[in-house]
Parts: structure tokens; C-alpha cells; sequence
């Protein structure tokens, strides 16, 4: 698909995307408990479809409504020898745990970027759980064999967190007690809040100290029927609100200020580069710099919430000065190895990016130019290259624009109903 984005003043309302973050881990949630479960406001992007396949590949009956989805389950109970996560980083991660729970083989599947990126941390973790696996010298597909036996165990937590959520999730449902997860070096901590907090809502009760070791208490049988409300998504939010600081303003709905997840960090680099904000029961309502000030460059640490920065780099492009970001080390595993694809993408905008070791460059201030960008298969760079376009001298046509169906399906369609001009080939 190629988009032509135009250069645009924002006004409006929208409303945020459902979080994938909290959709897929209420869906893995809904699969471990035993009963009946109603999610509300789910949501509908790639990896959300994805993980609700691997839940019924895995056992569960899904009934689909309007504005909720219904699942029953009696646990995992695979009803065919594979599954499939699709390109989701998250859905592999957290589920194959989560199936090694059954006694029965099965194969995990992965297409595009996924197939790419590692998981050695499976060949080295789920033997010490009894578990078998036989992986292409850790990569996909995996084909693994349980049943799942919890024991204390130290894992590394430096390469992704998504691994630490898989094993709390099946380690909570086999009723472990007596056992701990020991971690070191955990990064995105904020993205195990939110594990936290599903399986506390759930009623499964784990416990931390320092986020180095996690212990599994007692908890009261859980109840026949939950609901659990899927909370607005601040990774696809952000991608809003940097529009709103460079060209709105605009007021951006449907966020939780005290939510736990990573990507509200992006209000602070926000803060920083003098964006108007306020906050009001009615949402964000965001726009340009104070007094008609410039827009400031800025430095963020992004380690615990590596996702930011492509929406923090669209903004940094209209700031003036040089914005320093650091966590660049996060990037390389993602959907493509973002602190490049970033710097090649930006640069055919005209935007200068330096890469120095774990801290990115931004130089900001320089005119965007109308120009041809590749998304590289990328939802998040797709979307950045969208945004920077608001205030660049013409139009951008973005290649295979259809990436950002991995999160946020209705992108194009928010920024046309904010006053954008888009053009979809």
C-alpha cells in the first residue's frame, strides 16, 4: 500500500487506540482461566487478532460482539499440533510458555520480522522447566513439549521483558508456590507492571521485591465469570499527541493518566519540548509550544520504553536544537532494527541522525522535505514518517504503509478526521 500524507494544521477530537499491550495479555489471561471471560473495548489490530487465533488454537472459544468479546475456557487444551503469533513480538514470547503448560506437542509459528528475531532465551529457560524444544539454532519455528514444571530459576531480563511476562502468566495459572523467578537486568519494567496488574485483576496474586525476584502467593479460587476493560493504547496515543505538539491543537481521549504502561513516558519528553498541554477529565488537549514559542529539542531516556522513539523522533525533527535520546541498544530486536531504519528514513526527509553508541542524535530545526520514505515493514516507522510530515514542505509518500495494521489499524482514518490529507494507493 502506498500512502501520500500532506502537510496539515490539526484540529479535532480522537479518541486512542485500544492497547495491544493490555488486549493480548487479557487474551492470554482469558485462556489460562478457567470460566468465562468478557473483554470490553478490545482491540482489532494484527497482533490482537493473532493472539485471539493462538487462545483458540490453544483451546479457548471465542465469541466476537460490537464492543466486547466473549471467551470460555477450561485452560490449555491445544486442539491442533501448531499455532501461529503472526509478526507479534509479544504474542511468541508471552504464549509459548503459556502452551508448554500442555502435555501435547506443538509447533510455533511466526511470519514476517518475527521469523528474524531471536529466542534463545527458550532453548536455555524452558529445559530447566521439563519442558523439550527443538528450535532452528534459536530462531522459528519452535517446536516444544510440556507439561510446564515451575521451579526457581534465574533469567535475563536485558533482552526483552515480553519472556519474564510469558513465564508469570504460566507459572500464576500452574498454581506455583514455594518456587521464585529470579531476573537480572530487566529492562521495560513498566510493561511487567501491566503483567502485574492483568493477573492481579484476574485474581492470581505475584509479588516482587526490586523486580529481581517474583514469588507466587495463595489467592481465592477465581471467580466463574470476569470482565476486564481493555485501557486506552499511549504507544499508538503517541503518535496523536507528537502531532498534536507540532501542528494541532487537538484533543486526544480514551487515556488513563495512571496507567502502568511504558509508553506514558511520552508526556514527559513532551514536557520537555514546551508543548502546550492540558490535562482535563476529557482527555489531552495538546498543541504547540507556550507563548508561541518554538518547539525545544530535549533529552529522554528511552530504555524502558524503547517504542517511543519513532513518534519521539517525528518530534524531535520539528524542535530546534539537538535532542538526545538514549536507549538505541533496545532497537536492534524490533520490527526492524529502528535506530537504522530511523536514520535512513529521517534522512531522505532531511533530517539529520547521529547514532553514538546507546544515545540517538536528533537534529532538529532543519526544513522537512516532501520526499519518498520506505516503511520497511515497520508499523512505528510508518507512522513517525506520517506525523513529521505534518510540518514538512510537501507531501511524503510512504511505501508499504500497511505496516501499521500490526498496531493501529485506523492510523490514516485518525489523521484524516484531525483535518489531514491522505491519499491511499
Amino acid at each position: 500500500m502506498l500512502v501520500t500524507v500532506y502537510p496539515a494544521k490539526l484540529k479535532g477530537v480522537q479518541m486512542a487506540p485500544a492497547s495491544k499491550s493490555s488486549m493480548q495479555r487479557a487474551c492470554a489471561a482469558a485462556l489460562l482461566h478457567v470460566g468465562e471471560t468478557v473483554i470490553h473495548n478490545p482491540g482489532h489490530s494484527n497482533d490482537d487478532l493473532a493472539a485471539l487465533d493462538v487462545i483458540q488454537k490453544l483451546g479457548a472459544e471465542v465469541v466476537m460482539n460490537t464492543n466486547a468479546i466473549t471467551i470460555h475456557s477450561k485452560g490449555v487444551m491445544p486442539v491442533g499440533p501448531e499455532m501461529n503469533c503472526g509478526e507479534s513480538g509479544l504474542g511468541i514470547r508471552m504464549f509459548t510458555p503459556i502452551a508448554a503448560l500442555s502435555a501435547q506437542s506443538i509447533k510455533i509459528q511466526g511470519k514476517g520480522s518475527l521469523v528474524k528475531r531471536p529466542m534463545h532465551f527458550f532453548d536455555e529457560i524452558l529445559p530447566q522447566l521439563k519442558v523439550s524444544i527443538q528450535s532452528q539454532a534459536g530462531y522459528l519455528p519452535i517446536q516444544i513439549q510440556g507439561p510446564l514444571k515451575p521451579s526457581t530459576i534465574l533469567v535475563d531480563g536485558s533482552l526483552s521483558s515480553q519472556f519474564l511476562t510469558g513465564l508469570l502468566m504460566a507459572y500464576a495459572a500452574s498454581g506455583a508456590q514455594e518456587v521464585s523467578i529470579h531476573v537480572k537486568d530487566l529492562k521495560s519494567k513498566p510493561y511487567i507492571d501491566l503483567t502485574l496488574h492483568v493477573l492481579n485483576h484476574f485474581g492470581w496474586k505475584v509479588v516482587h521485591q526490586n523486580y529481581e525476584q517474583f514469588q507466587f502467593q495463595p489467592h481465592a479460587p477465581l471467580p466463574e465469570h470476569i470482565e476486564y476493560t481493555v485501557e486506552g493504547d499511549w504507544s499508538g496515543a503517541a503518535f496523536l499527541l507528537v502531532a498534536g505538539a507540532t501542528s494541532g491543537p487537538i484533543l486526544v481521549t480514551g487515556l488513563q493518566m495512571d496507567s502502568t504502561q511504558a509508553d506514558k513516558q511520552v508526556m514527559e519528553a513532551l514536557r520537555k519540548s514546551n508543548a502546550s498541554i492540558n490535562i482535563s477529565p476529557e482527555g489531552i488537549l495538546i498543541g504547540p509550544a507556550k507563548d508561541h514559542k518554538d518547539l525545544q529539542s530535549f533529552e529522554f531516556d528511552a530504555t524502558d520504553c524503547p517504542d517511543l522513539f519513532p513518534p519521539l523522533v517525528a518530534l524531535a525533527a520539528s524542535c530546534q536544537g539537538v535532542t538526545l535520546i538514549k536507549g538505541v541498544s533496545r532497537l536492534a530486536h524490533k520490527e526492524s532494527n529502528r535506530g537504522l531504519t530511523l536514520q535512513t528514513e529521517f534522512a531522505k526527509m532531511g533530517v539529520k541522525i547521529d547514532l553514538e553508541e546507546d544515545v540517538m542524535k536528533v537534529y532538529g530545526g532543519a526544513e522537512i522535505q516532501s520526499s519518498t520514505v520506505f516503511s520497511q515493514h515497520d508499523h512505528r516507522i510508518a507512522m513517525a514518517c506520517a506525523v513529521a510530515t505534518l510540518n514538512s514542505n510537501g507531501p511524503v509518500q510512504i511505501i508499504d504503509a500497511e505496516a501499521i495494521n500490526k498496531s493501529y489499524t485506523n492510523f490514516f482514518e485518525h489523521l484524516h478526521h484531525l483535518g489531514v490529507q491522505v491519499h491511499i494507493e
